[in-house]
């Protein structure tokens, strides 16, 4: 699959929407700042609509940001997991859980792909 500039879970991803988020709020703010806006429909909704798309953006950014920890946290305790349970057979000398740890790291990179899922239909939603 080829991959798209500003598709969720890229760094470009994450600055179009900080970079909207930004833009969103310095539109209410020159808007605010300006005497007299309250007084056509128009600006307040155009004040109302960029207040949604700042919080809509920042919480998008906030999604692709705890996707990508969330993808490497789960990559890094898969990386310990393997090694406690086939590399150094640490789990038969120990009397640790690595069953459980196993289906934790296996949920772990199941909740990030239905993010990862999440994510994707929302960017072509938004298209």
């Amino acid at each position: 699959m080829k991959k798209m500039i500003g598709s969720p879970g890229t760094v470009s991803g994450l600055m179009l929407r900080l970079g909207q988020c930004a833009t969103a709020a310095a539109s209410i703010g020159v808007m605010v700042s300006a005497p007299g806006f309250s007084s056509y429909t128009a600006f307040c909704f155009l004040v109302a609509s960029m207040g949604l798309q700042m919080i809509w953006s920042l919480g998008l950014a906030c999604l692709d940001v705890t996707a990508l920890l969330s993808l490497a946290a789960a990559c890094s305790s898969g990386g310990v997991t393997v090694l406690f349970t086939k590399d150094t057979l640490f789990c038969k000398q120990a009397s640790l859980s690595c069953n459980w740890f196993q289906i934790s790291v296996g949920l772990a990179f199941f909740n990030w792909g239905l993010a990862a899922i999440s994510s994707h239909a929302m960017f072509w939603i938004l298209i």
